[in-house]
Formats: C-alpha cells, sequence, structure tokens
C-alpha cells in the first residue's frame, strides 16, 4: 500500500523487451535507505517489484499486461519518474490509500497558472466516470491529488508549487499521458451498491 506522497524521483533508463515482458531499470537519487530486493515500490503509480539492485538504482519486471495498462510501456526513454516505497505498518498517511493498479491511462489537456499554482486538466477514459467525484481523491502517476472539478470526460486538479517542484507533473505538457488509479474507497462503495440493488 502506498499514499501517493511521491519520495522521490528517477530515471526510467532502460526497457529490455523480454518476449512480451520487459525489464525495466531504474536510476534513483534522494531516496533514503537503500531498497531491498522483492520490496514493492511505486513507479509512476504503478506497484512494481524490486528484482535486482544496479549501478545508481534498481531493475524491475513489468508484465504485458502492465504494459498495456499503463504508460510504462511507451514512455520514451529516459523519462523522469516519480518513486514512492510501500507505506510502513503505523506508517504516516499524508495521502490517501493507494495500491499501485493503475485503473487507466488520462491525458493532460489543458495547463494554466492560478497565482503561483497549476490548474492540470485531464480527460479520463469513460469507465472511470462513476469513481471520480469532486473534492474526492484521485491518484495522477502517483501523486496523491484533489479532485477540484468534475466533467463527463475530463477532471481538474490543482497543484502547488512543492508539487510541480518534486513530481514529473511539474514538467508534464499537455498531450502527456498519465496514470490514473481512482479513490479505492469509492470502488468498494459502489460496488457494494451494486450488489445490494441485484440482490433487492
Amino acid at each position: 500500500m502506498f499514499t501517493g506522497l511521491v519520495e522521490a524521483t528517477g530515471q526510467l533508463s532502460r526497457r529490455d523487451r523480454v518476449g512480451p515482458d520487459a525489464r525495466l531499470e531504474i536510476l534513483i537519487s534522494g531516496l533514503g535507505e537503500p531498497l531491498a530486493l522483492g520490496e514493492s515500490i511505486s513507479v509512476d503509480g504503478v506497484c512494481l517489484t524490486v528484482q535486482t539492485i544496479v549501478d545508481g538504482g534498481f531493475a524491475c519486471d513489468a508484465s504485458s499486461e502492465t504494459l498495456a495498462r499503463t504508460t510504462l510501456g511507451e514512455l520514451t526513454l529516459p523519462a523522469k519518474v516519480n518513486l514512492e516505497r510501500a507505506t510502513p505498518l503505523g506508517g504516516r498517511m499524508g495521502g490517501h490509500i493507494v495500491t499501485g493498479h493503475v485503473d487507466g491511462t488520462g491525458v493532460l489537456l489543458e495547463r494554466e497558472p492560478v497565482g503561483e499554482m497549476s490548474k492540470l486538466t485531464f480527460g479520463y477514459p469513460p469507465n472511470l466516470a462513476r469513481f471520480i467525484a469532486e473534492k474526492g481523491s484521485i491518484c495522477v502517476n502517483g501523486v496523491s491529488l484533489t479532485v477540484n472539478g468534475v466533467g463527463s470526460d475530463r477532471f481538474d486538479v490543482v497543484i502547488i508549487p512543492h508539487t510541480a517542484a518534486v513530481t514529473s507533473l511539474g514538467i508534464l505538457s499537455p498531450g502527456g499521458k498519465v496514470n490514473l488509479e481512482v479513490d479505492v474507497l469509492a470502488r468498494y462503495i459502489l460496488r457494494a451498491r451494486e450488489v445490494d440493488s441485484r440482490a433487492t
């Protein structure tokens, strides 16, 4: 489990195909204590497992499903990525509950300044519409954000200068694709309502 509070950024430096899958190599700095083999790490919002430690970073395997459903299979190398280690039991919950299971990809439609902050408007796939609510939480490329406004095919968020400086969202340009994970609580609440409605 993660919280959507990015700890550091890294550089996706290699993507070597292994049949339909791929081995990803990510260079890092400023992530704190050394990574351990087998630990989970969020890479742009995608939960991956540290397979090997390499000079200046780590490598992990990505399945064909992961490559198809997220941006990791198409990012132009080298690419800046957001990193977060799994939250330890009893750790601080500064964002919201994030699983690292991407629900789909979105695209940045517009970026505009709001004082010192930035308003980012994203388009999203229709199947996610019922999970995105104004003032609710959403994870964009591993970053926990609050939905400022929502429409039938788009939503917007406002990011503060700190978020722009320490995550890849600060350099994201219109047309750029992002990984989206909806609020897991919204998912379960809606699922429970669907089950209840069919039972009655």
